[in-house]
């Protein structure tokens, strides 16, 4: 993925004067008489985050969309400021203002993810130069991929689910007749020995075998089926009770507290209330089996502009947060992939179903741990999906 066109031009006019030719002393006299305020409305409304430093490394150029992206305050010295200032909690980008100097060829269409918040920009890096050639600054343009990014990674979900379902519905038949086959001819045998514990215990053990891995040909076949969307308008609160209840009927709850943080004027989602009930009912699942009975899930929801949806319906944040162990972080980037579990006997679809979910209703959902313990995912939820029609899967 690589920033734009229009982006890379706008990095070639700026950043060099030469644009204008040398013979042209008319354009250059038009070119002088604009006034100055005309490049600082001009930055100030690029579309992209626009940041340039002087030759001696102070600020010259911070619009309000590089403040944005980067998740930085304004501060009102910051022109004029030395760039590891203002800059610093950014550590990628002040390395690459650092060595502007001193590189032969400077990044351009690059991207880049940002440790701290996880945004991933797209990129270019050029030196400003005055009228003989000279190195005046450095001037970085970038923007905003991150949405792009999910909307790719989705897409690759779906090449990956494709290619999944056709194996899976390949392996079905092949599975699932010798299974139900092992299960009823155990059930026979089983009434023929009544006098024989052993072998009735055996058998059983048999039977509960098989009716476990039907049951997970069964999730594998719902895991790798489309996703098309009953839209309807949802209540989240009712949601998300429904969702309590059923998780309690799958996992002992014990003496686990539920909080539920939810206000009573939340617009309703246009949404699969079906879809979203199973989804919540994964997350609380996981929370219950999590805490073993004893601690606390607490469920808040809030109202919130989406900022990677600029002109859009609004979203619903949604923090589902326990103080359980928490998840090791050696494996916190795996939880969604479909398959990995660190159950004994889990099927490692129930983070991957509710992934596939979000998706479906082209919303995001991110993982959190705290040092000292706890899991909490944080949900967005767009009111009004785009694309109710849309399919997620094979």
């Amino acid at each position: 993925m690589a920033t734009s066109d229009a982006m890379h031009q706008q990095t070639r006019s700026l950043s060099s004067p030469r644009s204008i030719p040398a013979h042209a002393p008319r354009a250059r006299a038009e070119f002088a008489a604009v006034p100055t305020n005309f490049y600082r409305d001009m930055v100030r409304g690029m579309r992209n985050g626009t940041v340039a430093i002087t030759r001696e490394g102070r600020v010259a150029v911070f619009n309000e969309e590089a403040y944005r992206i980067l998740g930085l305050s304004p501060q009102p010295d910051d022109i004029g400021r030395h760039f590891g200032e203002v800059l610093g909690p950014r550590s990628e980008i002040v390395r690459l203002f650092a060595n502007a100097f001193d590189v032969a060829h400077l990044p351009s269409r690059a991207e880049m993810r940002l440790k701290d918040s996880g945004r991933v920009i797209g990129y270019t890096l050029s030196i400003v130069r005055g009228e003989r050639g000279s190195a005046n600054g450095a001037a970085l343009f970038f923007k905003d991929l991150t949405r792009v990014e999910q909307l790719e990674e989705r897409e690759r979900l779906r090449d990956r689910l494709a290619a999944l379902g056709e194996m899976a519905a390949a392996i079905a038949h092949e599975v699932k007749n010798p299974l139900a086959g092992i299960e009823v001819m155990a059930g026979l045998l089983k009434r023929r020995v009544p006098d024989d514990p052993d072998t009735q215990s055996l058998l059983h053990d048999i039977i509960q075998e098989a009716k476990m891995a039907n049951a997970i040909v069964i999730e594998v076949l719902e895991f790798v089926r489309p996703i098309r969307l009953q839209v309807d308008h949802v209540s989240l609160a009712e949601v998300i009770d429904d969702s309590i209840r059923m998780a309690e009927s799958l996992v002992p709850r014990g003496t686990v507290r539920v909080d539920r943080l939810l206000p009573t004027d939340l617009p309703r989602l246009e949404a699969d209330g079906h879809q979203l009930r199973q989804l919540f009912t994964n997350l609380a699942t996981n929370a219950f089996e999590a805490l073993n009975g004893y601690g606390r899930l607490s469920i808040r929801a809030w109202e919130s502009a989406d900022e990677d949806r600029p002109g859009d319906s609004p979203s619903i944040v949604v923090e589902l947060k326990d103080d359980g162990p928490g998840i090791p972080e050696e494996v916190r980037d795996r939880v969604f992939s479909p398959f990995f579990t660190t159950k004994p006997r889990g099927s490692g679809l129930g983070l991957a179903i509710v992934r596939k979910i979000v998706d479906a209703h082209e919303g995001r959902i991110d993982l959190s741990v705290e040092p000292t313990g706890g899991t909490t995912f944080r949900l967005v939820l767009p009111t009004r999906p785009t694309d109710h029609e849309e399919a997620t899967g094979a």
